[in-house]
């Protein structure tokens, strides 16, 4: 991450590997760059036109002091380094990545500094930092060269005497390749002619670089170094000894500093202190963290911590190259213990543009050119990228995405330490520093209120206006400067000779600014910066101690040996997410369920697991270190679980350690010395670098101790890698199966650089594709893992259910996908969704094509009703057209990337989406039109496959539509079917229907006498639970026997079936007129069912259950369980409900289904009480269970007159009264809704009160049940009465609610 694995195994203890100088190559003169070139090339290509005559020929529209031309590594010290090899066209683009840049004696001259790093194969990390700086031009070719091209540019553009007037593109803006930023105050300042170049006027300097590479980012200790080697360069007299000296002493006698030491070396003028963190400490990290936090802002910077998180794509904006690289490494140094797993490159040279087309996961930093708008920069996709605009202090987030875990608290304690730096917590306002300093860091930046106007010139003075590359020092030290002549002068001195300001005061500074203990102030603002980096990387450490404390107790450690385990890591299942989700406090859950999915937390288990063979992974070893330290001082109580904010409590100890080891240097490296050197060669020539002496640099001394070694050391620990690799890779197996979905990104988490031939570009999207078809197969596999829940645990998943918040997480990050392939190789970009983008243009098509298709599928209905009146429901077509209409009606959602989502989620819903996007990609001519040759879209067996994968999801049942656009309206369609086929058309009373789902009910709708089918618009009802069904008794046929109702969601499609097989009306049945009918999902019939395969069953009963007939229903008269089926059925009825209970409240469902429902408690319960109940009397009307109930009561209410009931004991007495009231109430209620509505009523009201198991022994000892039952029956025998009540007795753990249909019009 932050170098530790690039230092720990394959790098030697050498401070730095290599010294390089690029620029001008005098021999080969000026040529233009090829990478400009060939991103001409590409961009032509990208837009379409045609690119060889675009990349043809030069760019004579620009002055040719904004071209770019060929840089090259002039020299490289030593010629290569066996562990790290060089690699000389990636080294030259990101020392230079604009390649040269000329510049007159008009011209901002000042040096920059930035850094960058090369990602090599296997994820380890080396660190470049660069000096550049102009010198003069001496070689007349060249000079006369620019003059020419001067000359044909006139010619070309008379008009463009002013320097303003080079045109640019969108897309020159998007490469900043061609041009300069340049700072608003030299453009300003200059004639009209200053815009051009005369030999014999002016004078021509060309840009130099000065690189170290080095393993570990000791970015300040690099820095200064460079900036004292360019001093000497500059400085009036010679330096103390040849650059040679100073070079070979960095290159090979100063040794990295060993872990927890600090170490002390020596550059021309100053020595230079660097210290490394402890085993124990979080890893090296020198890039300053407080500008980071100055630049973006606390709450913007946790918000693309939060997105880098999750793994979207990242783009870092901003005209400066070291603002790109302070940002991208501070960001990724803040996710310890965690890793960035995909393509990160915080500089994108220009040439590398069309890598912003990725379809993975990025973290990549593009230059901006000054004044380009941000709404030009044309971006591939946008669904899930995270625009971070670093000048402006502003951040573009995706669409919705889950908060950090206690965000206010976080933002709260990291705000408190800022502050107590004196850094606003604010963006975009000058860091404030704290009297012992009078400097920002060395590369910070400060920033500029518009507001500033009058100090503009002053601060041009010493500041690099254009890009705050060179420490712009605050206005304490321009206000010093303003009262103090000697320093205006010797600060104007510097100005002319190149010399930094910091290095003037770094002389300076030992009479004037000694900090504490005898430290300059430059050293002072290092330590200060040292300690606000670790305490604030602490509080976001902490962050993760505290949220996966017990991380380990839910890794599944199943394989013997690692060979195994790497040969099944696809198949295995590593760690238990359903139980540690369900261990997490309730307001984490959103952000851990998206977290654990994502690559670098997978690779943190593998990492884990490995551990047990292999040495731990470095950020692991820390990471459970402190893991194990906090378990010893809390023994781990229950109050952790807890959502309570924690504050990190080692900031003070954190920065102590840094201090004590700055304070207190452990090792000073062997001073530079003289070198046996060729007299004469290398003279000192003021402002110019001169050539160093190759022979004494290339080999390092044979005497030096440590060196000697450490270099035996490495031999054997190369050794012994190589045997281990013998032992692990030989079949390349760490390779394939260590991650997963790593090798998406593998060998591309950064490019190559060096060959970027378009064929290189095609096998680079060719990876692409295959990452993104294996990336969906993985996806959609996980997907069917988790939902079929109980298959899942007998295939040795480990997890037997779904947490609708994971379903939620997992649909998202399909929707990410599908975006992603999406915006794969695009023609041209169109709005920020390019999945709604190619839908648009799809639905506009076939509008104009075929109209009558496009008619709404309803119209169809009655000419088929014929053939399926035995259905009774008209099918519903399935059209991508319909389903974006109903989208585009949804005003609920604002933006293209919100609808592509809910458009995924429909057809997911409606098992429609891999037969949509089929369609959707059939018509070849529109895919060509907007797709390139590579795009993933246009890979046809990858696409087949693709939507094979996307077919598997239609075998489980997904309800993520209509769960989460809960308040939009829908359109609903109720068919009654009778069963007598002239019921319908003789029954003379008016039909009325109630329907209800867990979101609400429709209210009650009236239905056309004889028609008995209706549609009607209400909000979102969810899952439908219930219907109410009636009729007003009116007319002479008033008689009517309905066998159900069906109810469908015209939008989902989902159709319910409401049982009824009763009849309704007076005197018939059981008198009633009214009907509560419990539904389920009916499933699809055969002609609708279009290719969608199996699916799983109704999640009201299990698979294995047969379905069990209610006794009373019509088809059940005959039908006489056992009284073991009976009691079990109870015992089942109550399971349910208890396991109902247990579920996390929002994945329930309804509790209606488990009370009344085909198998529900009720059922069971009426079983039990018809057991031996004499129902049917010859030539008598048929008794109900509920006439057994008010006898009973009768009976009781006559002995209670007559004083009977006096004797019994106090609670029998108050259990009988309330057995009258609630009976009464039932009676008394304004419904009809018949004896058997009425007993199940009293059975869900006697569950919900918890009086069910006082009433039964009641009724037990109450001598009408003589009369009414046979001596068998279950309700006789006290024994089975007692163990029903025990069983009873487990609901009243439970709060059970009833549904408003269930209890209307009781008044209790």
């Amino acid at each position: 991450m932050s170098g530790t694995n690039a230092a720990s195994g394959a790098a030697p203890c050498r401070f730095a590997h290599y010294f390089v100088i690029c620029g001008i190559d005098t021999e080969t003169g000026l040529e233009p760059d090829e990478l400009a070139a060939l991103y001409q090339w590409l961009e032509a290509d990208r837009q379409g036109r045609d690119p060889d005559t675009a990349a043809a020929g030069e760019n004579f529209e620009q002055s040719p002091l904004k071209r770019t031309f060929k840089s090259k590594v002039l020299a490289h010290y030593p010629e290569n380094v066996e562990w790290n090899p060089f690699d000389q066209d990636a080294v030259n683009m990101l020392c230079m990545p604009k390649g040269l840049s000329f510049r007159t004696q008009a011209d901002n001259r000042e040096p920059q500094f930035h850094s960058f790093l090369i990602t090599r194969e296997d994820g380890s990390r080396t660190y470049g930092f660069v000096h550049t700086f102009y010198e003069e031009v001496t070689s007349p070719q060249i000079c006369s060269a620019m003059q020419t091209l001067y000359q044909m540019h006139q010619a070309e553009n008379p008009s463009s005497a002013t320097p303003s007037s080079s045109s640019s593109s969108s897309m020159d803006s998007l490469a900043s390749s061609l041009d300069e930023a340049d700072s608003p105050s030299s453009s300003s300042c200059r004639s009209a002619a200053c815009g051009g170049y005369d030999a014999s006027r002016d004078t021509l300097y060309v840009s130099k670089a000065l690189c170290l590479i080095t393993p570990m980012p000791f970015m300040h200790g690099c820095r200064r170094f460079l900036s004292q080697m360019h001093w000497a360069v500059t400085a009036a007299s010679p330096p103390p000894l040849p650059l040679e000296s100073y070079v070979h002493n960095i290159l090979y006698e100063v040794p990295l500093p060993p872990p927890g030491r600090s170490l002390k070396f020596h550059g021309v003028y100053e020595p230079i202190v660097c210290q490394r963190p402890g085993p124990g400490e979080l890893p090296l990290a020198d890039f300053p963290l407080g500008q980071t936090f100055t630049l973006l802002g606390v709450e913007n910077l946790v918000q693309l911590f939060n997105c880098t998180l999750l793994e979207m794509q990242i783009l870092l904006y901003s005209q400066d190259y070291q603002r790109l690289m302070t940002v991208a490494e501070g960001i990724t140094t803040l996710l310890f213990p965690f890793q960035w797993q995909h393509v990160y490159v915080p500089i994108l040279p220009a040439s590398l543009l069309h890598f912003l087309d990725a379809p993975v996961p990025y973290l990549m930093g593009l230059q901006s050119k000054e004044g380009t708008d941000r709404s030009k920069l044309e971006l591939p996709q946008e669904a899930n990228l995270c625009f971070v605009d670093i000048d402006n202090h502003c951040i573009e987030l995706p669409e919705d995405f889950p908060q950090f875990p206690n965000k206010p608290e976080f933002i709260q304690e990291l705000s408190e330490v800022l502050l107590h730096y004196g850094i606003s917590p604010v963006g975009g306002a000058p860091p404030t520093s704290v009297s012992t300093s009078t400097t920002t860091t060395p590369g910070s930046v400060s920033t500029r209120h518009p507001g500033l106007k009058s100090q503009q010139a002053l601060r041009e003075l010493e500041d690099d206006g254009r890009n705050g590359n060179l420490g712009g020092e605050q206005l304490a030290v321009l206000e010093l400067l303003q009262g103090n002549a000697t320093l205006e002068r010797l600060q104007a001195l510097a100005k002319r000779t190149g010399v930094r300001v910091e290095a003037l005061r770094g002389v300076g500074g030992e009479r004037e600014g000694q900090g504490q203990g005898g430290r300059t102030a430059v050293e002072e603002e290092e330590l200060r910066n040292a300690k606000l980096n670790v305490q604030l990387r602490e509080v976001f450490a902490s962050r993760f101690t505290t949220m996966f404390a017990d991380y380990e107790a839910f890794v599944i450690q199943s394989a013997p040996d690692l060979e195994s385990w790497l040969t099944n890591r696809e198949q295995m299942h590593n760690f238990d997410k359903a139980s540690f989700l369900s261990d997490q406090p309730e307001p984490y859950l959103p952000f851990l369920s998206h977290f654990i999915e994502t690559q670098m937390f997978a690779t943190f288990i593998d990492n884990k697991i490995m551990s047990q063979w292999e040495e731990k992974e470095p950020l692991l070893r820390v990471f459970d270190g402190r893991i194990d330290k906090a378990r010893l001082y809390n023994v781990r109580a229950p109050s952790l679980r807890s959502s309570n904010y924690q504050r990190c409590t080692i900031l003070k100890e954190s920065a102590q350690a840094i201090e004590q080891r700055l304070m207190k240097i452990d090792h000073t490296a062997i001073h530079p010395h003289l070198l046996d050197m060729k007299i004469g060669q290398g003279k000192y020539e003021q402002g110019f670098f001169p050539k160093l002496q190759s022979d004494v640099l290339s080999v390092g001394p044979t005497n030096n101790k440590w060196s000697n070694r450490t270099a035996t050391a490495q031999r054997r620990k190369d050794r012994h890698r190589q045997q281990t690799e013998h032992l692990t890779l030989d079949n390349d197996l760490k390779e394939k199966y260590m991650q997963e979905a790593r090798s998406l990104g593998k060998n591309l988490r950064q490019p190559k650089l060096s060959d970027l031939s378009p064929a290189v570009i095609a096998q680079t999207n060719w990876k692409f594709v295959e990452g993104l078809l294996k990336e969906c197969r993985m996806k959609t596999k996980r997907m069917l893992v988790e939902k079929m829940g109980r298959e899942a645990v007998e295939l040795g998943h480990g997890e037997a259910n779904i947490t609708g918040l994971e379903e939620n997480t997992l649909i998202a990050s399909l929707c990410d996908l599908l975006e992603r392939i999406w915006s794969h190789g695009l023609q041209v970009k169109q709005g920020k969704s390019a999945l709604w983008s190619h839908l648009l243009h799809y639905q506009a098509r076939e509008e104009k094509l075929e109209q009558q298709q496009a008619e709404s599928p309803v119209s169809n209905g009655p000419e088929r009703r014929k053939s399926e009146s035995s259905i009774g429901m008209p099918s519903l077509r399935a059209s991508v057209i319909q389903d974006m209409r109903h989208i585009q009606s949804m005003g609920e959602i604002k933006t293209d990337v919100g609808r592509a989502r809910a458009w995924i989620r429909l057809s997911l819903e409606k098992k429609l989406l891999s037969q949509h996007l089929k369609q959707l990609l059939s018509r070849q001519a529109l895919t060509k039109k907007l797709y390139k040759r590579y795009a993933f879209l246009r890979c046809e067996e990858e696409k087949e496959q693709f939507l094979f994968h996307l077919l598997s999801l239609n075998t489980v049942d997904y309800f993520c539509f209509t769960s989460v656009f809960t308040t939009i309206m829908i359109p609903y369609r109720a068919v009654i079917i009778p069963i007598k086929k002239l019921s319908n058309a003789m029954t003379t009373s008016n039909p009325w229907v109630c329907v209800s789902g867990e979101l609400g009910d429709s209210g009650v709708r009236q239905i056309t006498k004889n028609v008995l089918e209706m549609t009607f618009d209400c909000q979102n009802l969810g899952k439908l639970t219930t219907v109410q069904l009636g009729h007003d008794n009116s007319g002479l046929l008033a008689k009517w026997l309905v066998d159900c109702v069906m109810v469908r969601n015209e939008i989902t499609g989902h159709t319910y079936k409401f049982p009824c097989g009763r009849w309704l009306g007076k005197g018939v049945d059981d008198g009633s007129l009214e009907r509560v009918l419990i539904g389920e999902l009916a499933l699809p019939n055969a002609d609708e069912d279009f290719g969608r395969g199996c699916r799983t069953p109704d999640m009201q009963h299990s698979p294995g259950q047969t379905r069990r007939v209610s006794i009373t229903s019509m088809g059940g008269r005959g039908y006489k369980p056992t009284s073991a089926q009976i009691q079990e059925a109870i015992g089942e009825a109550v399971n349910s409900i208890c396991k109902h209970f247990h579920k996390p409240e929002k994945e329930r469902g309804s509790l209606t289904i488990l009370l009344c429902g085909e198998v529900g408690l009720v059922g069971a319960l009426e079983q039990f009480f018809h057991n031996g109940f004499k129902s049917a009397r010859l030539f008598q009307k048929t008794v109900f269970v509920w006439d057994f109930v008010e006898k009973a009561l009768a009976y009781m209410e006559s002995a209670d007159q007559m004083g009977d009931m006096q004797e019994t004991a106090e609670p029998l007495g108050l259990t009988c009264v309330s057995l009258c009231h609630y009976v009464s109430a039932i009676n008394s209620s304004p419904r009809n809704i018949g004896k058997d509505g009425k007993f199940q009523l009293l059975v869900c009201l006697g569950a919900r009160d918890r009086l069910l198991i006082q009433w039964l022994p009641l009724l037990l000892e109450c001598p009408v049940i003589q009369q009414m039952y046979e001596e068998s029956a279950l309700l006789r025998d006290r024994t089975t009465v007692n163990a029903l009540i025990a069983v009873l007795q487990t609901l009243h753990d439970f709060p059970i609610t009833l549904e408003a249909s269930l209890v209307k019009g009781i008044d209790l």
